[in-house]
């Protein structure tokens, strides 16, 4: 399947909630999810929501072992999640740089859940259910958000640590504070 152009922040399909997917194992289905491993995989993403292919359904496909935009993290199971939900274990947070294929080239410090249960389901219409801690909980939320129409930026408490990746990295070079390619 080919991979799909990536719809990018200001797109009306971005901002507004997705609806649940109401059947699994369907031929379309399974094409969809295919096209988004196959965008995901050509972008360097770790993530991909329907929604940022112009789908408007609660769908996330998300895992990486290797990527080139983030060297230096953990891997992440490839998953399929339909119909996701979030439950933080806890109230502790972490600030981390997130980056969207959405939104090209920028990045921004957004806090997240630091221990997460999410629970959803695959293809199949199989039960999903998974504790994830770290980058792997980081990048599940962050899909998530998508499917309520929201982008990194708008978690964002200091949008003066929002910017081109570009620029970032340079005043990192020149002693300001560090920011990951």
């Amino acid at each position: 399947m080919p991979a799909r152009p990536v719809l990018r922040s200001g797109h009306p399909t971005l901002s507004r909630p997705a609806k649940a997917v109401a059947e699994f194992n369907t031929p379309q289905l399974h094409a969809l999810i295919q096209d988004m491993l196959d965008t995901m995989v050509a972008e360097n993403g770790v993530g991909l929501a329907a929604p940022q292919i112009g789908e408007p359904l609660r769908l996330i496909v998300f895992g990486m072992q290797d990527n080139p935009r983030y060297p230096d993290r953990e891997p992440v199971p490839a998953t399929v999640l339909i119909n996701p939900r979030i439950t933080p274990l806890g109230d502790e947070q972490e600030g981390g740089w997130e980056g969207c294929l959405s939104l090209p080239e920028l990045r921004g410090w957004v806090p997240r859940h630091t221990h997460i249960v999410y629970t959803g389901f695959d293809a199949e219409g199989r039960p999903v259910e998974r504790e994830a801690s770290g980058f792997h909980a980081r990048v599940v939320q962050h899909e998530c958000d998508h499917l309520d129409g929201i982008l990194f930026p708008q978690r964002m408490p200091d949008m003066r640590r929002f910017g081109y990746q570009a620029e970032l990295a340079a005043a990192a070079d020149n002693g300001a504070e560090a920011v990951e390619a």
